[in-house]
Order: structure tokens, then sequence, then C-alpha cells
């Protein structure tokens, strides 16, 4: 895996941006723009949080939000959707091009919500999002279950080639966790190096845990708040992988996963 790609493959997975909690993603010390999917010519946003417009047109090659087909929020949280409207408009071209699919939780629409009243018809559909099974185009995807978070928040699993590919997202530790969330790649948000009380999101030891539960080919670590980056996730992947006996990568902005 290289940092600096030059060509895009047929399949893969490219981090945006790896920012987890608040001050991580207010200081941008790690971009906060979601994850971009490309499986069999379709292009997925997923969590397109601050700044990541800019951030898919400064990436090198960059990534055209116009080329998109779908638009994934797994949760309304700031840090997860405050672009997700321009995404919308990128992926509709204004809104003079009726295309596209918006994949969002019921409370991310109507009153509390995060999508702008206006922009409700410009996407060819907009599909609650729930535990189930999905498709776009040929790009399919499931929703295992509903996380254990503060607002309505889902994690997602995808077919990418022959390999499944998990991504447990926002969320307080919970039993069969794991079980959902089987795969060949398994891509953890991490937010804390150590368990915090009544804060519902993961800890190393609790990715740890699902780790060597799920026993996937490769572990992926993403969206990190200030206590991981102090704690240096390159070093953790190295001490991670000898312990589990698993592939354990921390992510960085614009890493890219081929398939």
């Amino acid at each position: 895996m290289k940092r600096q790609e030059n060509t895009l493959s047929s399949n893969w997975i490219k981090f945006i941006g790896t920012a987890g909690a608040r001050f991580v993603m207010i200081k941008q010390l790690r971009s906060s723009g979601g994850v971009w999917l490309h499986l069999n010519n379709a292009n997925v946003i997923l969590d397109p949080g601050p700044g990541s417009l800019v951030r898919c047109n400064k990436l090198r090659p960059p990534l055209d939000p116009a080329k998109l087909n779908a638009c994934i929020l797994t949760h309304k949280h700031l840090d997860h959707s405050n672009d997700i409207n321009l995404m919308v408009e990128a992926m509709t071209e204004g809104g003079f091009k009726k295309r596209g699919l918006l994949f969002v939780p019921s409370d991310a629409l109507g009153k509390g919500g995060v999508i702008f009243d206006y922009l409700l018809n410009f996407p060819e559909k907009i599909i609650p999002l729930k535990k189930g099974k999905f498709k776009i185009g040929s790009f399919e995807f499931e929703v295992p279950s509903l996380m254990v978070h503060s607002v309505e928040t889902y994690g997602l699993k995808f077919k990418m080639g022959k390999s499944v590919v998990s991504l447990i997202t926002d969320t307080e530790y919970f039993e069969d966790l794991a079980n959902y969330y089987k795969a060949d790649i398994l891509i953890i948000n991490v937010v804390f190096l150590e368990k915090r009380k009544g804060i519902q999101h993961l800890c190393l030891e609790e990715a740890e845990k699902l780790i060597s539960a799920v026993k996937p080919q490769k572990a992926i670590l993403t969206h990190f708040g200030m206590t991981m980056l102090r704690a240096k996730p390159h070093i953790l992947e190295e001490s991670l992988s000898k312990k589990l006996g698993v592939e354990v990568k921390s992510a960085y902005d614009g890493m890219k996963l081929d398939f």
C-alpha cells in the first residue's frame, strides 16, 4: 500500500478523511471527509463530514462528486453529515439532473434532520436506511444492525468483488456486535484510546476484542479522537498485528484499498 497513488483501479475504497470526535474535526488534525467506494463503475460516498467536498477536489487524482451514484449517511452527527447537502447538489448537478440515491436514517429527514428541504426532490430516490439489504445498480450492501448511539445509527456491510467489507461506525460496544459484522476486511471507528464511561464510542481495547472475534484478513482502524492520535496509530497497528496475528492498519487521509 503506497501513500501516493496516481492511478485508480476498478474496485477500491478511499479514506477521504480519518477524523473522529469533535476536537480532531474542529482543528482538522485529520480530515473529516468520509469514505469513497468505487465498485463496478458505481461511486458511493459515506459520511461526508466537514471539508469533504474540498478534500475530494484536492486529492490526487481528484474525486469528482458529480460522478456519485449514491450518498450514504450512517448517522446525522455533524462530523459525518456536514457536507451531505453539498454532495447531493454535486451528484445532481445542482438539481438539473434528477439522479443518484440518498440513503439516510429516518431522523436525518424532516424536523431535526440534516437534509435541506429544497434538495429532497433532487436525487432519483431517498431511501430510509434501516436493517436490511440494498442495491445501487450492481453494487449491493447490507445494514446488519442498529448501533447503540445517541442518534439513529447503522453499520454497513459491502461486497467488494470477492471480499466482504464491514464498517463498524460510531457505537457503544454491545453483545453480538462482532457476529453482525463478520467480514474479510473489518473497518472500525476507534475514537478513544481508553474507555470513557457514558460515551457511546469504541475504544482501542474494544476494537481489539472485535478483531479477535471476527478474525478478518485485515482490520483497519479509523475515525480517531485526540487520545488515539497522541498514542500514534501507526505504532498501535504494529503491536496489535503482532498480538492478534491479523494485519491491522491505521487509516490515514487519502489511503486507498484496492480490490
